[in-house]
Parts: structure tokens; sequence; C-alpha cells
């Protein structure tokens, strides 16, 4: 696949996730917030080297307007009861759960993953709003690992956009009314740029 440059701030060959409660958490207004913890797991580079290689990436097209283009990364979804392609990302999604159990009200349960190859691939601004997320608060984590790339977040009805170097370990949690309230993207970039996958943890019914 596509060759990884290592952190200089991730040098452990051990997967480990640390505690969730040094998380820190911005109110967007109008019952959005999102809560960040850079460098929750550590040893991210070797789950990037393995999801890599061993996840069954697909690519996807999609119609827009009058012809049909590929979709500018690679996907990859596990239902409830699918096993997540390494025991770690289990153990990433009983932390999440335990530490947002009381606030959510469910568990997480789905794992959908992205493979953005290089500066070129990206996710247009858009809002987890298929099923439940279109009118109810809800919360979707997302851990990153690879190569950082900017996630931007911006009001919905348009504002001020928000910047967050997501990569190498890092976790967001968006939750309350961001789904609905908030836009978010990874734009292309013609800056040189390595590759990432994120994975997002979502609540059954959430896309």
């Amino acid at each position: 696949m596509h060759h990884l440059q290592g952190s200089l701030f991730d040098q452990t060959d051990q997967l480990r996730l640390g505690p969730l409660d040094g998380i820190r958490r911005t109110d967007l207004g109008s019952g959005a917030w999102i809560d960040v913890l850079p460098g929750w797991l550590s040893g991210s580079d070797t789950l990037f080297e393995h999801l890599s290689a061993e996840v069954p990436w697909r690519a996807e097209q999609r119609k827009m307007y009058d012809h049909v283009v590929d979709v500018p990364r690679l996907l990859a979804f596990y239902r409830a009861d699918e096993p997540l392609p390494h025991p770690v990302l289990t153990e990433a999604r009983d932390a999440l759960g335990a530490h947002y159990g009381d606030e959510l009200g469910e568990p997480f349960a789905t794992a959908g993953l992205c493979y953005y190859r290089d500066g070129r691939d990206s996710v247009a601004w858009h809002g987890d709003r298929i099923g439940r997320g279109a009118r109810e608060d809800t919360m979707v984590a997302i851990l990153s690992v690879g190569t950082p790339r900017d996630l931007l977040l911006r009001p919905a009805g348009g504002g001020e956009t928000l910047r967050r170097p997501l990569g190498h370990g890092d976790l967001i949690v968006m939750g309350g009314s961001c789904q609905r309230t908030w836009e978010h993207c990874v734009p292309k970039t013609s800056r040189a740029a390595g590759p990432r996958i994120s994975i997002q943890f979502r609540p059954r019914g959430v896309q």
C-alpha cells in the first residue's frame, strides 16, 4: 500500500491506549461540542501498518450530476455484530463506551474506516445525519492513525472554521448537536501528505 513516515512522537511498537481523563472539551455553541485528546493511542504507526495491509478496503463510486465519479478515499465498515480488524480497536470502542456511557446513554456499536492515501484523497463538508443523527443528539468518536491531516469544522449555516490536525493516535469526539448544527470535512491538500486512516465509532443507527 502506501509508505508511512513514522512519527518522532510515536516511537514505540507497543499498542497502548492512554487514560481518557486528559481529554479537553470545546463548547461550540447551540448544544454542540468536541473533545480532543492528542496521542491517545501509543504505537499507532503499528496499527496503521496492520490496517492498511489487512482491512478489505473498497473503492466506491457515486453519481454526481450526470456522471459517476470515484470517491476520493478507500472505505471499510464493521457492523455492531462484526469483529473489528484489530483487538486494540475493540479495546478503544469499549473504553469510549465506558467513558461516555452516561452522557451518550448507549454504547458505541459500529466502526467505519476511511483510508486517505495522499493529499488528493478527501471528504467533503457534511454532518453524519443519516439515521438518528438528523434529529437527535449523538456522538461520533474518531481515532486517527498515520500522517496527520486537517479536520475542519464550521457551523452549518456558515461561520468561522475550526482546524484540528489529527493523526498518530489522536482522538476527537463530536457530540451533542454537532452533527446537526455543524459540518466537518477533510480537505484536499497540495502539500506533501502521507497516508492516514481514521476509525469512526458510532452508536447504532447513526451514519
